[in-house]
């Protein structure tokens, strides 16, 4: 987390999950973390090229207890210009294709 230095108060880790599609895995991930972490974390998930959340990732996530049946396909332009402390891609397009992701003194090994 990090500390908000006008309130000495911890801001959550802003966190960006990409993928191609912004429709399955991505999503999931979104999901997962956001479930699992509290409120450690703010996390948003987006595509290269978004086109619809796929039902069997609702469908899973549903098995799971997590409901993302209301989960929009977000483009990766909604985000530039935001600030991130992190950003993952769980694709290897996303990887190649998405200039957030290729700043190779940013990328962890």
């Amino acid at each position: 987390m990090l500390l908000n230095r006008d309130q000495g108060q911890r801001e959550p880790t802003r966190v960006l999950i990409l993928c191609t599609g912004n429709s399955a895995r991505s999503q999931m991930a979104e999901a997962l973390l956001r479930a699992r972490s509290g409120n450690r974390f703010e996390v948003y998930s987006a595509g290269v090229a978004p086109k619809g959340v796929h039902p069997l990732a609702v469908q899973v996530m549903a098995e799971m207890g997590i409901d993302i049946s209301q989960a929009r396909s977000k483009g990766v332009a909604e985000f530039l210009g935001q600030p991130m402390d992190y950003v993952i891609t769980v694709c290897g397009h996303a990887d190649e294709h998405c200039g957030a992701a290729r700043d190779p003194a940013e990328r962890a090994p």
